[in-house]
């Protein structure tokens, strides 16, 4: 358990508040629904592949703006500032909501899709034939991941907004495992590429893979050293 030691990782892009100016509209009904699965095809690189439920219900976040005004939702950009307390007032984390989205896409797909590569790798007692079986299994999973994830990028420089958040921390600790399980050459991802190389050149993130690497890095003073788990779990609040 570390402390944060450089740079500004805020959780989220931003809090909207919306407003319902339809009386006859509840307060649970502004959210969007999410399809459970779809069956839309994403081409990226010549590859075609088709989204995880995780993945859809990200990508169908980006359209809800215009369904939420159909049924009389006015979004308020400054959280701070919201113009009337008249009809039925909804503080809708649309942002947040996406955030919450994207880590479980990362914690799912992205991150279960290296399980049978390790599994191969931390198994050497298999016979030749399952383990190559399971390294072509996680390889298309790789690949698709990283397919979903490439056309889930929009025009920003980062996973969500224009700055970083914990979903880039996230990304980074996972997408190195390709040096680990060479089955796809980011390059052919250029968005995954273009973040992949931000983040590797952040001050953070460098100081966080010499902890790591057992180095004595110079930080910030934030960071206070390591406790045991059992230690950090007595310390929470039961």
């Amino acid at each position: 358990m570390t402390a944060r030691t450089a740079g500004s990782w805020p959780l989220r892009c931003g809090v909207r508040i919306v407003v319902v100016t339809a009386p006859a509209v509840q307060a649970g009904s502004t959210r969007t629904s999410l399809p459970a699965s779809t069956s839309t095809r994403v081409n990226v690189s010549g590859r075609q592949t088709t989204p995880s439920p995780a993945a859809a219900a990200l990508k169908s976040t980006r359209d809800s703006s215009a369904d939420m005004r159909a049924r009389g939702v006015t979004e308020i950009v400054s959280p701070a500032r919201p113009r009337s307390r008249q009809g039925v007032a909804v503080a809708l984390i649309k942002d947040f909501d996406r955030l919450n989205q994207m880590l479980a896409y990362l914690n799912t797909t992205f991150f279960s899709a290296f399980s049978p590569l390790w599994y191969a790798l931390e198994h050497a007692g298999l016979p030749e034939s399952e383990r190559q079986a399971l390294r072509n299994l996680g390889a298309r999973k790789v690949v698709s991941a990283h397919a979903n994830l490439e056309a889930l990028m929009g025009d920003t420089p980062w996973l969500l907004c224009d700055h970083r958040t914990l979903a880039d921390a996230y990304f980074i600790g996972i997408a190195r495992w390709t040096r680990y399980h060479e089955v796809l050459d980011r390059r052919d991802y250029p968005k995954l590429q273009g973040l992949f190389e931000r983040l590797e050149a952040d001050a953070g993130v460098r100081f966080a893979h010499a902890i790591e690497n057992g180095e004595t890095p110079q930080g910030g003073g934030a960071f206070q050293g390591h406790i045991r788990l059992a230690e950090a779990l007595q310390r929470l609040p039961l």
